[in-house]
C-alpha cells in the first residue's frame, strides 16, 4: 500500500505517459468561518493527454470525502476508484478530462490549507503550504514537479476577505449571502508544489518596482492584529534592491507578473517560494526590538525566495533528487545578493558565523548524506530536506563559483534560464552549460562534492628555518573514516601580523588548489612566519580548518583585534570545531568567548556564540567542574550585559544570554527586578518579548509558577503570548509541568507552532532529576509519532524533545539497545541516531575538558 508515498519510478512512468495541459480549481472556503466545520469544497478539472490510449495511471488526492469522479464523461465510483490517496484512472484516451469533487480538510499542522483563528480578534486566516507533496490536500493533482501545467483558481470566500494566489488578484463578484467569487487569471506553467491560495481578513500594503524589464506590482500582507509591525518601507526597499540585482545578473525578466509577500501565522518553515505569492513566517514582523542579526536573516530569507522565482519556479527540477540544487542555489544567491545589493554588505561573514556552521554540524552526524541525495520516494525527500541541502549545498556552490569564476558562472546561468524556461532539466544539464561557459571539467568535481558525504579537515604542516621563515609548507587534508573522500578545494591562505595599533592585519594572501592528502605550497617557502596563519581565508572552501600552535595562541590573545570580520569568523569557527571535536577544552573556549565577544562586530557572531557556549558549558564540560564553569559563564554574561553600550545589539543579546545563564539567587533577583522595574539598565527596553524571556528564565529556575505565567499572559493575549506561555509552563522544573508539556506535544490537536515552542523549552539542562522518565517515554513514543502527528509535527518532537540533558554513558547504552531493536520509521531512527551521536561527541569533549 503506497499510503501518501510516491516513488521516483512511479513518477517517471507517469511522466512518460502524460502531458498535463491545465488545472481549473474551484474552492469553496465559506466554511472556514464556522468553528465546527473542518472541511471545504474542492472541485478540480484536469485536462491532460496520454501517449498510449487505453493505458492506466492515477491522480493524487488526500481528502476525507470524495463525492464525485468523472473521467471523459464516465462516472467513476469513488468507493472503488479512490483508495490510498490515489484515484485510479483506467482506459485513458488521447485527450482526457478528469473532474473530481471532494471535501478536503483544513489543517493545523502547516500542511495543505492551514486554518488559524487569531485570539487577538477572532479573525480567520488561511494559507497553503504545498512543498513537498501537499497540493493534493487541497485539490486533485499529478503530484510531481515535472508535470507542469497552467492553473486557473476560482475561490468562493466571505466578501470582506482578501484572497491572493499566483496570478493577479481579480475584482471579486458578489455571490449572495455574504460570499463573493474570485476568478483568477490563468497562471504561467508551473509545478503543483509552488501554487498557492492565501485567504482571510489580511491587511495589505502595495507598491511597484520599476526595473530593467518593466513594472512589477508588489504586495505585502499580514494579519490585522499585527499590521502596526509591518515595516513596509524596509521590506519594499529590500524587495526592490533584490529585484534590481537579480534581473541585472540573470538577464532574464521576472517571470510571474506580480510579486506578493504574505506574512502568515503558525508557519512550519521560514518561507515558501510560491510563484508570485511568497509566504513567510509572521515572526519576521517583530513586535519588539531585535538585533541586527534578526534583520540580516530576514533579508536572506526574502532574497532566497526571490532567487527561487528563476531557479526553482521558472526552471524546476525533474524529480526531488535535484531538490538540493533548488535550495543550495537560492541559499548561495541570497547571500550573494545581500552582500552586493543591500545594507548587509558583510553577509558572507554572517554566513560563515552561522549558516555554514549548521552545514558542518549536519555533515558530521550519522545521518549525513550526499548533497545530491538518492531520493527514491517522497519519504526520502522529507527526511533529506535538511542543512546538507541548504547550508552545505550553498557552501559548495560558493566554492564552485570560486573554482570556475563568477563571470563564467553567470554566463552559464543566463544560458540555462533561456534554454530551460518553464521546463524541468536535470543537474547534468546545468553542469554541461557551466562546463561550456567556464572551460572547466566539472564531472569529477560533481562526483567528489555532490555524490559523497562528510567534511574534510585542512591543516598547515611546515618546518621553520633558523630565521623563523618557512623552510617547507604544505596543506594536509584528512577525512572521517566513515566518509573518506579527499576533495579538491579552492583555498585562500592569509598571513596576519599585528600592526603598530595592535590590530591583526593581513600581510599577504594567496590562493591555491588543494588536492589529495598533502599539497605543497612552494610560494610560502622563505616567507617569514606570521603571528597567525589562516587557511581558507575568504571562506571559499567547505572544510574544517585547524590553526597551528602559534596561530591559536595569537587567536586566544588577540581575536577581537582583527580589522576584518570574515577572518575573525573563520577563527571562531576553527576554535568551535576544535571544542566540539575534543581538541580544545570547553573552559578554554568559554574564556575565549568571554574575553572577545564584547568587541565582536559581526551581528551573527554576537547572536550565535553565546548560545553555542551555553551548550558547551552545560553539555561538553567536565562534570567535575561544571558548576564552577556555569558560575563563570553566568557572571561573565552579567558583566558583558552591564558593560555593553546602552541600546546596542550587544546589550540586547547579552541580556537574553544572561537570563538563560542565571541560576544563582542574586542573579535571579536581577531578572525579577528587570521585570518589576526595581532594577533598570540604561538603554534596555523591557518590551513584551523581553518580558517573556525573563518570565521563562524564572519559570525554568523554579522562581515563577503558573500564577506568574498566567499574569503575563493576561497582559499579552496574542497568539505569540499563548505560545510563549506554553513554553514557560513547560520550562518549570516540576514533574507536573513536564508531564503537561509532554501531553501537549504528543497531542495532534496542539497547533504546530505551540508544539514547537514547547519542544524547545521542555527538557532543559539542570533539570535532570525530573527528566529521567522521559528517555523511555521518548523512545516508546518514537515508534508511533509519525503516524499520529504527521511528518512535520513529528519531526519537531523527534528532533528537539530527546532528553539530551540526560546524556551519559548509560543513556548511550540504552539508545544503542533501542536502535538495535525497534519498530520505528526511518525518520524516527534518524533523529534518535543523531541524538546518540551528539551524546557520544559530548562524552569525548568532556574527557578532553578534564585533561
Amino acid at each position: 500500500m503506497p499510503g501518501t508515498n510516491l516513488t521516483r519510478d512511479e513518477a517517471a512512468t507517469r511522466a512518460s505517459l502524460l502531458d498535463v495541459m491545465s488545472y481549473t480549481v474551484d474552492l469553496d472556503l465559506m466554511s472556514a468561518t464556522s468553528p465546527d466545520q473542518g472541511t471545504f469544497g474542492s472541485v478540480t478539472t484536469l485536462e491532460f493527454t496520454c501517449r498510449e490510449p487505453g493505458s492506466s495511471t492515477f491522480a493524487d488526492l488526500v481528502a476525507p470525502h470524495v463525492r464525485e469522479i468523472t473521467l471523459n464523461g464516465r462516472s467513476l465510483d469513488p468507493a472503488t476508484a479512490y483508495a490510498d490517496s490515489r484515484i485510479t484512472l483506467d482506459d485513458l484516451e488521447a485527450t482526457n478530462t478528469l473532474v473530481v469533487t471532494a471535501d478536503c480538510a483544513y489543517s493545523n499542522t502547516g500542511e495543505g490549507l492551514h486554518r488559524f483563528v487569531d485570539p487577538a480578534d477572532d479573525r480567520v486566516y488561511l494559507y497553503s503550504q504545498f512543498e513537498v507533496p501537499d497540493a493534493r490536500r487541497v485539490f486533485t493533482t499529478f503530484e510531481q514537479p515535472d508535470l507542469k501545467a497552467v492553473f486557473t483558481f476560482i475561490v468562493t470566500a466571505p466578501s470582506h476577505w482578501v484572497v491572493v494566489s499566483n496570478a493577479a488578484t481579480p475584482e471579486p463578484a458578489e455571490a449572495g449571502d455574504g460570499s463573493s467569487v474570485w476568478s483568477f487569471p490563468t497562471t504561467k506553467r508551473m509545478s503543483t508544489y509552488i501554487t498557492a491560495i492565501v485567504a482571510g481578513e489580511y491587511h495589505g500594503e502595495f507598491d511597484t518596482y520599476e526595473g530593467k524589464f518593466g513594472t512589477i506590482p508588489l504586495g505585502h500582507y499580514c494579519r490585522q492584529s499585527i499590521k502596526e509591525h509591518l515595516d513596509t518601507a524596509a521590506l519594499v526597499e529590500l524587495t526592490k534592491q533584490s529585484f534590481a540585482w537579480f534581473e541585472e545578473q540573470f538577464d532574464y525578466p521576472y517571470p510571474f507578473g506580480k510579486y506578493d509577500q504574505l506574512y502568515v501565522p503558525e508557519y512550519n518553515a521560514g518561507a515558501m517560494e510560491n510563484a508570485g505569492c511568497v509566504t513567510l513566517r509572521d515572526e519576521y514582523l517583530p513586535r519588539s526590538r531585535q538585533a541586527r542579526s534578526f534583520f540580516e536573516f530576514r533579508a536572506s530569507v526574502i532574497t532566497h525566495e526571490m532567487a527561487h522565482m528563476w531557479f526553482g519556479d521558472l526552471v524546476t527540477m525533474k524529480w526531488w533528487d535535484d531538490l538540493w540544487l533548488n535550495e543550495s542555489f537560492a541559499e548561495w544567491a541570497c547571500y550573494w545578493c545581500e552582500a552586493n545589493a543591500t545594507e548587509f554588505d558583510d553577509a558572507w561573514t554572517g554566513f560563515a558565523n552561522a549558516r555554514k556552521q549548521t552545514g558542518y554540524r549536519a555533515d558530521q552526524l550519522p545521518s549525513t548524506h550526499p548533497i545530491a541525495a538518492d531520493n527514491v520516494d517522497l519519504h526520502a525527500v522529507e527526511v533529506n530536506f535538511d542543512m546538507i541541502t541548504y547550508a552545505k549545498g550553498a557552501s559548495v556552490l560558493k566554492q564552485l563559483v570560486a573554482w570556475v569564476g563568477i563571470d563564467p558562472f553567470l554566463e552559464g546561468l543566463r544560458a540555462y534560464f533561456k534554454e530551460w524556461e518553464y521546463g524541468n532539466p536535470e543537474f547534468k544539464d546545468l553542469l554541461a552549460t557551466l562546463e561550456k561557459s567556464s572551460g572547466r571539467e566539472l564531472e569529477g568535481w560533481a562526483q567528489e562534492w555532490l555524490q559523497t558525504a562528510g567534511v574534510n579537515t585542512l591543516a598547515p604542516s611546515f618546518e621553520l628555518d633558523d630565521e623563523g621563515s618557512y623552510a617547507s609548507f604544505a596543506v594536509t587534508q584528512t577525512a572521517h573514516e566513515d566518509w573518506p573522500t579527499l576533495r579538491r578545494h579552492r583555498l585562500g591562505i592569509g598571513l596576519y601580523d599585528e600592526n603598530a595599533d595592535g590590530h591583526l592585519v593581513r600581510r599577504d594572501y594567496l590562493e591555491i588548489d588543494v588536492e589529495g592528502a598533502s599539497t605543497l605550497v612552494p610560494e610560502l617557502v622563505g616567507v617569514k612566519q606570521p603571528a597567525l596563519l589562516l587557511l581558507n581565508d575568504q571562506d571559499h572552501a567547505y572544510a574544517k580548518i585547524r590553526l597551528d600552535e602559534r596561530s591559536l595562541a595569537t587567536a586566544i590573545s588577540s581575536l577581537s583585534t582583527f580589522e576584518d570580520s570574515l577572518p575573525r569568523a573563520l577563527v571562531w569557527g576553527a576554535a568551535w570545531d576544535m571544542t566540539r571535536d575534543g581538541e580544545m577544552r570547553t573552559r578554554d573556549w568559554t574564556e575565549l568567548v568571554l574575553a572577545n565577544i564584547g568587541e565582536e562586530t559581526d551581528a551573527w557572531a554576537v547572536t550565535r556564540l553565546p548560545s553555542s557556549t551555553a551548550l558547551a558549558v552545560n553539555f561538553y564540560s567536565d562534570p567535575a567542574h561544571r558548576a564552577d564553569l556555569r558560575a563563570t559563564w553566568e557572571s561573565g554574561m552579567r558583566e558583558l550585559f552591564l558593560a555593553a553600550e546602552p541600546g546596542s545589539d550587544h546589550q540586547l543579546t547579552f541580556a537574553r544570554s544572561y537570563a538563560g545563564a542565571a541560576h544563582h539567587d542574586a542573579n535571579l533577583d536581577d531578572l525579577i527586578g528587570l521585570l518589576d522595574g526595581s532594577f533598570t539598565v540604561d538603554g534596555l527596553a523591557i518590551d513584551q518579548d523581553m518580558r517573556w524571556v525573563l518570565t521563562t528564565a524564572l519559570a525554568r529556575a523554579g522562581r515563577f509558577g503558573d500564577a506568574e505565567i498566567d499574569a503575563e499572559l493576561e497582559v499579552d493575549k496574542t497568539i505569540s503570548g499563548q505560545e510563549q506561555a506554553a513554553a514557560a509552563r513547560a520550562s518549570q522544573p516540576t514533574a507536573e509541568a513536564k508531564q503537561a508539556g509532554w501531553d501537549a506535544i504528543v497531542d495532534p490537536a496542539t497547533p504546530n507552532e505551540t508544539s514547537r515552542e514547547i519542544a524547545f523549552a521542555i527538557f532543559r539542562f539542570g533539570q535532570e532529576d525530573v527528566l529521567e522518565p522521559y528517555l523511555d517515554k521518548f523512545l516508546t513514543a518514537a515508534e508511533t509519532l509519525v503516524d499520529t502527528l504527521g511528518f512535520h509535527k513529528a519531526s519537531t518532537v523527534l528532533e528537539y524533545c530527546f532528553p539530551i540533558a540526560l546524556g551519559s554513558a548509560g543513556t548511550l547504552a540504552r539508545v544503542d539497545e533501542w536502535l538495535a531493536d525497534n519498530n520505528a520509521p526511518k525518520q524516527a531512527q534518524r533523529y534518535i541516531g543523531e541524538a546518540r551521536a551528539e551524546i557520544a561527541r559530548a562524552l569525548q569533549a568532556r574527557a578532553y575538558d578534564a585533561s
